[in-house]
C-alpha cells in the first residue's frame, strides 16, 4: 500500500520505518523544514521550534519502548547506543531506604534509556534519510484530506491529503502530527463527524534547563537515576541524558503565576537549590542552555471509532494524535513506539479491509492506550488537588487530606499509585511492582490489584517509619528564592 504520514516528529518516524520494512510505500510529509545534523550536539543546538516545544523537555525512553525497539527495530536501537544514549539497569532506580538491592529474574525486562530528546530524534531522523522505503519531504503543510463516499450510509473514505504542495494521493493516511493535530477540522471540511476527545487536566507548567557534568566533577548519586521530587507546590526533577547531560525541570501550577520568574536562570537555580538532594547536584553541572518554558498541557484521549463506526476509513491516528499525558511520569515516547507498532501489526492483518482496519486499530488504543491515560488522570486529579489547597487556600487553612485517586473495584481489591509510590522505596517486590507500571511493561490494572502487591504495600505503610528521607523546603523558602 502506498501510506501518506503527516508529521516527522518520532512516531512519524518510527511509523514510517515500521511500515516500509513491511513492504509499504511510504510518503512522509513535515511542515518545517527538518534536515539532519551533521551530530548530536548540533541537533541538540538547534532543537528548539515553537511547533513542538516538547522536543527540549527532559524525556526517558520507558522499559516498553526499548523493549519494542530491541525487536521490531534493532538496527536504530544499536543505533542509539553509538549516539551516547545510555542503557540505564533498575538497579540505578533503587534507593538506599530498599533493603535488598540483588538483583532478580525479569529486572532485565525493567531497563530504560536515558537520552536527550534531540539525540532520540538525531538517530531517527538519520535512519528515515537511508530508509528506500520512504520517500521525506520536508516543507509541506497539509491542510486537509482528499476523500470519497461509496455509499451515504458508509463512513467516508480517505482517498489521500491536500497541501501547500498539490494533492498527495495514498491507500491510508497516517496522522502523526500530535498534539495540535487539525483532524476534526480536517474531518468537518468533508461532512463528517469528528473523533470523540476525552481530555483531563494536566495543569502544570514545566521550565526546564539542560546541564553537564563538570569535567573532574564528582555525582553526588547514580547519574543514571531518575529523580522526581513532589512537592507541596511544585515538582522538581533531574532526568539524565547522553554525552554526560542532566535535564533539570521546575513544575508548578500553570495557574500559579509567582513562577513565571524562573524563566530567569538565576532564580531557576535558586528554586531547585531549595531542595538539598538537587542542590548538590547543581554543584557539579555546568548549564548549557537557557531555561525552555512549556504549558498549555492537557492530558488527551482520542478515538476513531465513535459509537462501534469508524469516523472515516482509511485514516488513522497514532502518537500524541491519540494521547498525550502529563510529562511527569515520562510516557510519551513509549505511547508513540506502541501505538507504531500496533499499527504495523493491524496493516498486516487487514490489508485491505479498511472498516476491519479502523476497529481493530481503536480497540488496540482501549488495550495498550487508555490504561495508562487512565491512570496519568487519576494521579494528576489528585496531584492537582493538593498543590491548589496549598497555593490557593486562605491563610492558616491547612491542605486537604489526599483522596485514593483510582477509580473502579472497591479499595479492599486493589492499591492506588500513590500507595504503591509511597512504598516502593522500602519494599523489593513494591519497587518492582511499581517500575512495571512505570515502564508500561504490565497495566496499572494487572499491577495494583495484584494480592502480593497488595498484602506488601499495605505492610510498609503500616509501619511509622515509612517515609521518604530528605529535605523538603518550607513555603518562605521557595518565596524567597523567587523573589531573592
Amino acid at each position: 500500500m502506498h501510506v501518506v504520514i503527516v508529521g516527522a516528529g518520532a512516531t512519524g518516524c518510527l511509523t514510517s520505518l515500521l511500515l516500509a520494512r513491511a513492504g509499504h510505500q511510504v510518503t512522509l510529509l513535515e511542515r518545517d523544514r527538518l534536515a539532519p545534523h551533521p551530530d548530536v550536539e548540533t541537533a541538540a543546538a538547534a532543537a528548539f521550534r515553537p511547533t513542538a516545544p516538547q522536543i527540549v523537555q527532559p524525556h526517558i525512553i520507558m522499559a516498553r519502548c526499548r523493549e519494542l525497539l530491541v525487536h521490531k527495530l534493532p538496527d536504530v536501537y544499536q543505533g542509539l547506543l553509538a549516539a551516547g544514549v545510555t542503557q540505564a539497569p533498575l538497579h540505578a532506580q533503587m534507593p538506599p531506604s530498599l533493603p535488598d538491592k540483588n538483583p532478580w529474574p525479569g529486572d532485565d525486562q525493567l531497563i530504560q534509556l536515558v537520552t536527550r530528546r534531540s539525540t532520540f530524534d538525531w538517530v531517527l531522523m538519520r535512519a528515515i534519510a537511508t530508509e528506500p522505503g520512504v520517500e521525506f519531504r520536508p516543507g509541506v503543510k497539509v491542510t486537509g484530506l482528499t476523500a470519497r463516499r461509496a455509499d451515504h450510509r458508509a463512513p467516508v473514505h480517505v482517498t489521500g491529503v491536500r497541501s501547500g504542495a498539490g494533492d498527495v494521493g495514498a491507500d491510508v493516511v497516517i496522522d502523526a502530527s500530535g498534539r495540535r493535530s487539525a483532524i476534526d477540522a480536517w474531518l468537518a471540511e468533508m461532512g463528517t463527524r469528528p473523533t470523540a476527545l476525552g481530555q483531563a487536566e494536566c495543569g502544570l507548567a514545566y521550565y526546564s534547563r539542560h546541564y553537564r557534568l563538570r569535567p573532574g566533577g564528582v555525582p553526588p548519586g547514580s547519574p543514571l537515576q531518575r529523580m522526581v521530587a513532589t512537592l507541596d507546590e511544585l515538582l522538581v526533577g533531574i532526568w539524565p541524558g547522553d554525552h554526560g547531560t542532566m535535564q533539570v525541570a521546575i513544575a508548578p501550577l500553570a495557574a500559579d503565576h509567582r513562577f513565571r520568574a524562573v524563566k530567569n536562570p538565576d532564580v531557576f537555580s535558586r528554586v531547585v537549590r531549595t531542595v538539598p538532594d538537587f542542590a548538590r547536584w547543581l554543584d557539579v553541572l555546568d548549564p548549557v542552555t537557557a531555561v525552555f518554558p512549556m504549558s498549555g498541557l492537557h492530558n488527551t484521549l482520542r478515538r476513531l471509532v465513535v459509537g462501534s463506526e469508524p469516523v472515516a476509513t482509511g485514516l488513522h491516528a497514532v502518537g500524541d494524535t491519540v494521547c498525550t499525558t502529563n510529562p511527569t511520569l515520562a510516557r510519551g515516547l513509549a505511547l508513540a513506539m506502541i501505538s507504531a507498532a500496533d499499527l504495523a501489526e493491524v496493516l498486516a492483518r487487514h490489508p485491505r479491509d479498511f472498516a476491519a482496519q479502523a476497529l481493530a486499530m481503536d480497540d488496540r488504543v482501549a488495550a495498550h492506550v487508555e490504561p495508562f491515560y487512565a491512570e496519568q488522570a487519576a494521579v494528576d486529579e489528585v496531584r492537582l488537588k493538593r498543590m491548589r489547597s496549598v497555593v490557593f487556600a486562605e491563610p492558616g487553612l491547612e491542605p486537604e487530606p489526599e483522596p485514593e485517586p483510582e477509580p473502579g473495584p472497591s479499595l479492599a481489591d486493589r492499591v492506588s499509585h500513590w500507595q504503591v509510590r509511597a512504598a516502593a522505596p522500602f519494599d523489593p517486590l513494591v519497587f518492582r511492582a511499581f517500575w512495571k507500571v512505570m515502564g508500561m511493561i504490565a497495566t496499572p490494572g494487572e499491577v495494583y490489584a495484584d494480592p502480593e502487591v497488595i498484602a506488601r504495600t499495605r505492610e510498609v505503610l503500616s509501619q511509622p517509619d515509612a517515609a521518604p528521607a530528605g529535605g523538603r523546603p518550607s513555603r518562605a523558602q521557595v518565596l524567597a528564592a523567587l523573589a531573592g
